[in-house]
C-alpha cells in the first residue's frame, strides 16, 4: 500500500462497508468502496443526500470503524487500532473542517485554534495559533468568541484550527454548508489557497458541483456504492 503511479498513497480502502440496524433490519450506508488517494491529491466526494457521503469520510479519517472492509491512512490499517490509537493517529496526521465549525463555546478563537497542538504538547501553540490566524484574516479577532463571530469568521477560526498543525490530509465535511454564496466561494479560495501551500491531501465532501470541479479528482457515491 506504498505507492500508486509512482506516488505515494496516504488513504485507502478496500471493500469498506458500514452497516446500522434500523426497524426494518440491517440498512447498509456504505457498500464495497475501494478507493486510493495520493499525497498532495483533491478529491471531492459527491452524491444525493444520504448517499452515505459523511459515513465514508468517517470511516476513512478513522472516527468510525466499518462492518467489512478495511481503510488505510498513512500506510496504518485503521481497523487494528483501538479508539485511542486512531485519535492518536488523527492528532498527529489529520486536520478537520466540519459544516457546523465544531468550535468550543467557552474558547476564543486563538485557543480553538491553540488547542490542537496543546494536546500534542507543543510549547509554541500560542505563536502558531496567532500566525495563521492571521493568514486567515483574523488577527484582529484572536481574543472573541465564536458567538461574537459571524458564520464566515467562525469557519475561518475552525479551517486555521485544521491547518495549524499542518496535517498530513484535510478532511472537509460541507465546509461552506451553513454559508451564504459569497462567504462560502471565500471560504473555498482560503481552503485551497491554504492546502496548495501546505501541500496536504484534501478530502472534501460536498454538494456544490462548482466546489468539487475545483478538486484534481470527483467520487461519486450512489447509494453507498462508487458510480
Amino acid at each position: 500500500m506504498s505507492e500508486v503511479n509512482g506516488r505515494d498513497t496516504v488513504l485507502a480502502s478496500r471493500g469498506l462497508t458500514k452497516e446500522v440496524s434500523s426497524p426494518e433490519g440491517p440498512l447498509t450506508i456504505v457498500s464495497g468502496v475501494d478507493l486510493e488517494v495520493r499525497r498532495g491529491e483533491s478529491v471531492a466526494v459527491v452524491g444525493e443526500s444520504g448517499a452515505g457521503k459523511s459515513t465514508l469520510l468517517a470511516l476513512l479519517a478513522g472516527l468510525d470503524l466499518p462492518s467489512a472492509g478495511e481503510a488505510w491512512l498513512d500506510g496504518i490499517d485503521l481497523t487494528t487500532l483501538d479508539e485511542d490509537g486512531r485519535a492518536e493517529l488523527r492528532a498527529r496526521r489529520v486536520g478537520f473542517v466540519f459544516q457546523s465549525f465544531h468550535l468550543v463555546p467557552s474558547l476564543t478563537a486563538v485557543e480553538n485554534v491553540m488547542l490542537p497542538l496543546e494536546l500534542a504538547g507543543d510549547r509554541g501553540a500560542r505563536e502558531a495559533a496567532g500566525a495563521v490566524l492571521d493568514r486567515v484574516g483574523l488577527a484582529r479577532r484572536l481574543h472573541h468568541y465564536p458567538r461574537q463571530l459571524s458564520g464566515g469568521e467562525r469557519q475561518r477560526v475552525a479551517i486555521a484550527r485544521a491547518f495549524v498543525g499542518q496535517p498530513l490530509i484535510l478532511f472537509a465535511d460541507e465546509p461552506t454548508g451553513n454559508l451564504d454564496a459569497v462567504t462560502g466561494k471565500r471560504i473555498a479560495d482560503l481552503l485551497f489557497s491554504l492546502n496548495a501551500e501546505q501541500g496536504a491531501t484534501l478530502i472534501l465532501v460536498t454538494h456544490d458541483q462548482s466546489l468539487a470541479s475545483r478538486c484534481d479528482r470527483v467520487v461519486r457515491l450512489d447509494e453507498g456504492r462508487v458510480a
